[in-house]
């Protein structure tokens, strides 16, 4: 990865620790960080159902490296807004400065009433909160829960990575049609709440690195400011990364 990013010049990513290897274990995030402790910032996967989730992020925020937590919704978390133990996640990573990742593709009405109940949260959407293929083809309509992620704009707290956007184009790079949707989130958001992404590991049988970096890097629809936001100043924020004055970093997840 770490070459990957030097090889088009990408100087620092959110590492959100591999759900699918790790479950909720950390520590191979925290190695990473620790061999490249100015390329990377970590968000690890918490369970709400776990008694002890409370100092799991108490824990968790006193580590070295860390900017967030994640939650799924799916499977057999809770359906309820009201849920007690996933508001408590909410409000506990609220008091660490935590923000939180919610994947939440199928029910982001959920993780709209989640964030309304929750407003000193920081939420970010993952991977525009919209189905994504783990191999070709894209989804017939990739687009077509759109009007449910837009839903979530009126609330000031909650961001979306622009994460994997590629992976739902069918066309060949630079992906020329997924920039009419993505204008719309655009709109909707504001650039201060919209952060590009790869989903790196997850595309590698739809696109290399390279072109998730360059779709961005050469299209029209964006001007230099929108471009500095999005590849790497709005994550700084979101996330509370400062980078060194060498600049602000194009980033990535």
């Amino acid at each position: 990865m770490v070459a990957a990013m030097d090889d088009v010049g990408v100087d620092g990513a959110i590492l959100v620790s591999p759900f699918s290897m790790y479950r909720y274990d950390g520590s191979y995030a925290v190695t990473v960080f620790a061999k490249h402790p100015t390329r990377f910032r970590l968000v690890k996967p918490v369970d709400p159902t776990d008694a002890a989730v409370v100092d799991t992020i108490a824990d968790w925020a006193a580590t070295d490296g860390t900017v967030g937590i994640r939650i799924f919704l799916r499977d057999n978390a809770s359906t309820d807004p009201a849920d007690p133990a996933i508001n408590g996640v909410l409000a506990a990573a609220a008091q660490h400065s935590l923000a939180v990742n919610i994947a939440c593709t199928g029910r982001l009405d959920q993780a709209r009433q989640l964030a309304a109940r929750n407003p000193n949260t920081r939420v970010v959407i993952d991977h525009l909160g919209l189905p994504q293929p783990q191999q070709p083809p894209p989804p017939a309509v990739p687009f077509a829960d759109l009007s449910s992620l837009l839903a979530l704009a009126p609330h000031d707290n909650v961001a979306v990575k622009i994460s994997g956007a590629c992976t739902l184009s069918g066309e060949p790079f630079p992906y020329r049609d997924i920039w009419d949707p993505l204008g719309r989130i655009f709109d909707a958001f504001g650039f201060g709440r919209c952060m590009w992404g790869t989903d790196w590991t997850r595309a590698v049988k739809l696109l290399t690195y390279k072109q998730g970096v360059e779709a961005f890097r050469v299209t029209d629809r964006l001007s230099d400011s929108e471009r500095t936001a999005l590849m790497g100043g709005t994550l700084q924020q979101i996330y509370n990364w400062p980078w060194p004055d060498q600049g602000d970093p194009q980033s990535s997840r």
